[in-house]
């Protein structure tokens, strides 16, 4: 604000959503008698939430779905396991594995789901068949008075029919004044 001691304060991003939830893994067979190796189930888990993925050179991504109003999409961000009960030997047979992961989305889904449309930002546009330049312009910028400014940028000499047009860039705009 004008005379203010405070920096004017700008949009960088919103943070991602985050997931945290506990869970408890009893391998004391009441609970499932074919399941009683500890280290057997956290690795299991470890494996595909875990373990870093040579392919991606980072842990895996994951889809969390609970229910049908649960879908979650990100990666692990913390994993803590706290051993609460064991045998005789000391041997662990209960544990709560706490897990926060973080949502991530592709630079693609990101790319859709922000749908830029600001005159103020370069757009690069495949016309398909039958689209000619002021339906461009009104579907990028609701107005198709800037196709003659396209065309220059373009280097076209025609703007109805963009046959053999590969590909369109839609610089950026400035209000005129």
């Amino acid at each position: 604000a004008p005379d203010s001691n405070n920096p004017a304060q700008r949009y960088k991003h919103t943070p991602g959503d985050t997931l945290n939830f506990d869970v408890i893994i009893d391998c004391t067979g009441i609970v499932d008698d074919k399941r009683t190796d500890m280290i057997k189930e956290i690795n299991a888990l470890t494996l595909i939430i875990f373990k870093l993925n040579g392919k991606i050179h980072r842990p895996n991504f994951v889809v969390i779905s609970w229910g049908k109003s649960l879908l979650f999409k990100g990666v692990l961000t913390t994993f803590d396991t706290s051993y609460t009960l064991f045998n005789q030997d000391g041997i662990p047979l209960r544990a709560k594995l706490s897990l926060g992961f973080k949502s991530y989305l592709s630079a693609k889904t990101q790319e859709k789901e922000n749908a830029p449309t600001s005159p103020d930002i370069t757009h690069l546009v495949k016309p398909q068949d039958g689209m000619n330049l002021p339906q461009l312009c009104y579907k990028i910028w609701n107005d198709p008075s800037y196709c003659v400014h396209v065309a220059r940028f373009n280097d076209l000499n025609k703007f109805r029919n963009l046959k053999g047009v590969n590909k369109l860039i839609f610089p950026p705009i400035q209000n005129a004044s």
